[in-house]
């Protein structure tokens, strides 16, 4: 297809000059409108007004410019269609071969503070919309750009092919519009359906939009015989599984996206200490604190359970230093997520080939949290806030007749963080800044408790056998509350001396009066954390 003719009409002028120009050299006859047009005569590029063009003044504050027969019928019009052709020139109507678009900054509008209703409706475009859809509808006889990411290649492929482009650029153009309309028109429904009169609305709203560009297919889903790709959400505002960057090793499974994830969103509760944590299908086997090195908080994640971390995903919240990597690189692990590397760390795992080491700048930062959590269901979506929700420690209720020690509290905050990102039902036994036993997504909460206290019994009979000492302090955290008082009781036989847990049940007298029995501290967050 000869370009001949294009309209040029953007609100990013990012490397607009270069492109027009190009084509100017190529012969294209550009149509403009107000700023385009003065950027690119100011450029020394001969440019033909639209309201030249049409015969008619942009009016109602620009908002009617290019809404005009004489413009999209240019764009709409059928080439091999000889009636097309006839009502064409019968109605002065030239050809329009190329449009290059892109649209009011609706969302950077909305994004800004103090951005009010009528600001962000002026930000809704209508004529370009219209245009690149027009275009992209006549993909055959119309390119139709958008993204300014694109001018160089396409260019390129002008320059070679002697002003004509390919019917399958065309084409790929065209879907690429449609994606981007369709996230124009999201944003534009999310704003609208969170806003009432101007303010934000605090409840979940009537309809969303939502718009996910594919960044890779997977070699499989959960299982070989599943398909899976990995699509990305616009408008990211944190660090997150969509933002990293991968340093060495084989592409990413889907198994591995989902843990990745997990133990991001499980780092972030950590920022102000050094941190690590070792997951497995997506619940936490391994995490420590350390006040001396990552290499410390490493070791001591990993002995939790040893034989559970192979093969596991390694989440830190510090630069990943080289006898870290020495201690990691004792293991296989499938995944190391940092928010950088010393060179000298990388030259130690990736003689790894199988490993997959992954950059996430602002990993370890304060978290910023942003979005909704989503779950598809067959036939439906579930939506509702992330968890974000933190306490206060010392600011909780203790109804038992003995408060926590300094100590104690210290553990039962890194266990109630820890238990945060557990499948439920959830139990979690810990030391100060050290996870002790997991007893993760069983039916029944006294069973996760008995399984947790099995893993920490395993982990310190090893401990013991190497000579280390034994902490003091045995700490429980629960995910939600306790039906009835015996976890309470399996949780005094491990040796526990602290518990943390939401309460809320009818029973909560019999768990409180079984842990001053056992001069257990108790703490009441009123905060549950269910995970499915």
């Amino acid at each position: 297809m000869k370009v001949r003719r294009a309209v040029i009409s953007v609100s990013d002028k990012a490397g607009i000059v270069d492109f027009a120009r190009g084509l100017s050299e190529l012969g294209v006859e550009i149509l403009s409108t107000g700023g385009t047009a003065k950027v690119l005569r100011e450029n020394g590029i001969n440019v033909i007004d639209i309201a030249k063009y049409t015969g008619s003044p942009e009016i109602l504050d620009g908002r009617l410019k290019t809404l005009h027969p004489v413009v999209h019928g240019g764009i709409l019009g059928m080439r091999d269609n000889p009636r097309h052709l006839k009502e064409m020139a019968e109605n002065g109507i030239n050809p329009i071969d190329m449009v290059v678009v892109n649209l009011y900054p609706f969302e950077e509008t909305v994004a800004r503070p103090g951005c009010d209703l009528a600001q962000a409706v002026e930000n809704i475009d209508i004529g370009g919309p219209a245009m690149l859809r027009a275009a992209a509808k006549n993909y055959r006889y119309v390119a139709a750009i958008v993204d300014p990411a694109d001018y160089g290649w396409i260019l390129d492929e002008l320059t070679t092919l002697n002003g004509e482009l390919k019917e399958e650029t065309m084409y790929e153009l065209a879907k690429k519009v449609f994606a981007h309309t369709a996230r124009y028109d999201s944003a534009i429904c999310n704003y609208l359906n969170a806003v009432e009169g101007g303010e934000k609305r605090d409840i979940l709203p009537s309809y969303i939009g939502l718009t996910y560009q594919k960044m890779a297919d997977l070699r499989y889903g959960e299982n070989p015989h599943q398909r899976g790709a990995f699509y990305k959400e616009y408008c990211i505002k944190e660090p997150c599984v969509a933002e990293i960057e991968q340093l060495h090793g084989k592409e990413l499974s889907y198994n591995n996206i989902m843990d990745t994830d997990a133990v991001i969103e499980l780092v972030k509760e950590f920022n102000g200490q050094i941190f690590a944590a070792i997951l497995k299908h997506a619940n936490p086997c391994g995490a420590a604190t350390s006040r001396k090195s990552l290499a410390d908080a490493f070791i001591k994640a990993k002995a939790v359970d040893p034989v559970s971390a192979f093969g596991g995903i390694i989440g830190v919240n510090r630069k990943l230093d080289a006898e870290t990597a020495l201690a990691i690189d004792e293991t296989f692990f499938e995944v190391v997520v940092a928010p950088d590397y010393e060179t000298r760390a990388l030259e130690i795992l990736k003689k790894k080939k199988n490993i997959r080491l992954l950059k996430l700048v602002g990993l370890g930062s304060p978290s910023t949290p942003f979005g909704w959590g989503m779950r598809k269901v067959v036939g439906g979506l579930l939506v509702q806030e992330r968890d974000t929700a933190s306490i206060e420690i010392k600011r909780c209720d203790v109804p038992t007749k003995r408060r926590p020690t300094e100590e104690e509290y210290e553990a039962l905050d890194f266990a109630w963080k820890i238990c945060k990102h557990v499948k439920s039902n959830a139990i979690v036994y810990a030391f100060p800044g050290q996870l002790a036993g997991i007893g993760a997504g069983q039916m029944s909460r006294i069973d996760a408790a008995r399984i947790a206290a099995i893993k920490m019994d395993k982990m310190l009979k090893e401990a013991d056998l190497q000579g280390c000492r034994l902490p003091g302090v045995r700490v429980m955290a629960s995910d939600a509350f306790f039906p009835f008082r015996d976890s309470v009781d399996v949780a005094a036989d491990a040796g526990v001396t602290a518990i943390i847990q939401p309460g809320g049940s009818v029973r909560d007298d019999e768990s409180i009066a079984a842990a001053d029995e056992h001069n257990i501290a108790m703490v009441l967050t009123g905060i549950r954390h269910f995970r499915h």
